[in-house]
């Protein structure tokens, strides 16, 4: 096993950090390791906000859903899916197509997990801000983000001051498929809801009683953001 693999089956969530502040040539590197990640016809739709003024951070702290971490951490950045430079060096860009924003999201994700395992591989942690969307448009407004742009996540960096459980995953036979969409096999959800609640009630803080199959049913069962089409379509994407 390559050290590489090592570093991406040894991922947590890091929501604890340290006062220590991340070297400027370690910032560098991470930076640089997002920019070097595939882009989709090499379009390059990414910004990424450094934020670095602290009542700004904490603004984003409390649209996050009140996350404190957002806050503390060493260095917290914003993904956003950016038209807006293209739309600049030509007019005639139509940024609206939804295939667009696809393209848009899916280029974020992959800069932004090239930028987490090369921190990670520093020997940093970090943990994902998907909350900035429950406030996307005053998220919006405070990182004065142009028309043909949009905010998707933050990601929190540090050093971290924690060391979490590793968090178990559905098994690879549920996820990979050969050749064609397998159906579900509920018993393999039902031992994996095991192994979940077993590690729920192992954990010192924040315990479970539930099962991952009753949390995700909870999470999608309900509405999930509706502002965000409505927020989207307001910045020229996504509409048709």
């Amino acid at each position: 096993m390559t050290s590489t693999i090592e570093t991406i089956l040894s991922h947590r969530s890091i929501r604890k950090f340290t006062d220590q502040a991340i070297d400027a040539a370690q910032l560098e590197s991470i930076v640089q390791a997002g920019l070097a990640a595939s882009s989709s016809s090499m379009l390059q739709v990414v910004s990424i906000i450094r934020v670095t003024d602290k009542e700004k951070r904490q603004r984003l702290a409390h649209l996050a859903g009140d996350q404190p971490y957002v806050a503390s951490a060493a260095e917290f950045l914003v993904f956003c899916m950016d038209y807006q430079r293209h739309f600049t060096i030509n007019p005639q860009v139509n940024p609206d197509f939804t295939e667009l924003t696809l393209i848009g999201a899916v280029d974020c994700g992959i800069m932004a997990q090239n930028c987490l395992l090369a921190a990670e591989s520093l020997g940093l942690g970090g943990v994902y801000i998907g909350g900035l969307r429950s406030s996307a448009q005053e998220v919006d407004e405070l990182l004065n983000l142009p028309q043909h742009s949009a905010v998707l996540f933050g990601l929190c960096l540090g050093h971290p001051d924690q060391a979490p459980q590793l968090k178990p995953r559905l098994p690879a036979k549920v996820i990979v498929h050969e050749n064609q969409y397998q159906p579900l096999n509920l018993d393999d959800i039902n031992e994996y809801d095991k192994t979940m609640q077993a590690y729920y009630a192992s954990r010192s803080s924040n315990q479970k009683q539930s099962s991952w199959s009753q949390e995700v049913t909870s999470k999608l069962a309900g509405e999930c953001r509706p502002h965000i089409k409505g927020y989207l379509n307001g910045k020229g994407l996504a509409k048709r």
